[in-house]
């Protein structure tokens, strides 16, 4: 009996030791919530109505406290639909990093064309349509002011969701055209013609070839002037 009250003290003993010297584990839920206020914040400047879906992590997955935890987006990542954030610990002697799946849902009303429109087309109000739809991608237009005056670069059809790459400024400068050259030196401008080599939209580089035959690069100012500085 002496025995058998020995091995329990002594078990008794070592889940106690054992417990004194267990290293405190990661909540979980702490991750979770790093990970939701760092995809808020980071979504903030997004369209419409973002939901945000952390994924439950493992409960196999042991990690030791950490009091300094980072999220961040992993190198390729995008911050909608499926995709992955990944947690670090940047406390010195605890380092570890964890990456968690995460769905990111934006509802918006997107952009779409409200007829067939021709390449080359300048798009005006009546053009542009609206639908309420899940962002798939980025560059997807949801306000109207970034389509009005801008030109198709190819056709579209009736319904089909505008986006930037579709778009482009309208030119202030044609290849051919005769633009005034701006050189402004030390607090004045000198001004000659010269002809564009290329089309080129208002604060795009365009190149000129002055009447002696010189080629110089210059921005395209609102008035269609070509601004040197040397």
């Amino acid at each position: 009996m002496n025995n058998l009250l020995q091995w329990a003290v002594l078990g008794a003993l070592l889940c106690t030791m054992s417990s004194a010297w267990a290293v405190p584990q990661q909540s979980h839920a702490e991750i979770r919530t790093i990970i939701t206020a760092f995809v808020h914040e980071q979504t903030l400047a997004l369209p419409g109505q973002v939901t945000i879906t952390v994924n439950e992590i493992d409960r196999r997955v042991s990690l030791p406290a950490c009091p300094a935890l980072e999220a961040f987006l992993p190198p390729g990542g995008q911050l909608l639909g499926n995709n992955t954030v990944g947690v670090r610990c940047t406390a010195n002697m605890k380092k570890w990093t964890l990456f968690v799946p995460v769905h990111i849902k934006v509802s918006a009303n997107l952009l779409i064309a409200n007829s067939p429109l021709q390449q080359g087309h300048v798009l005006r109000a009546e053009d542009i349509g609206s639908q309420k739809s899940e962002l798939a991608q980025t560059g997807i237009l949801t306000d109207p002011l970034q389509a009005i005056g801008k030109v198709l670069k190819y056709s579209v059809g009736a319904g089909q969701v505008l986006k930037q790459d579709m778009l482009r400024a309208p030119y202030a400068v044609r290849q051919g055209q005769t633009v005034q050259i701006q050189v402004e030196r030390q607090g004045f401008k000198i001004h000659a013609d010269g002809q564009a080599l290329s089309n080129a939209a208002e604060g795009q580089t365009v190149q000129v070839k002055t009447s002696s035959g010189q080629v110089v690069s210059g921005a395209v100012q609102p008035d269609g002037a070509v601004n040197i500085r040397p």
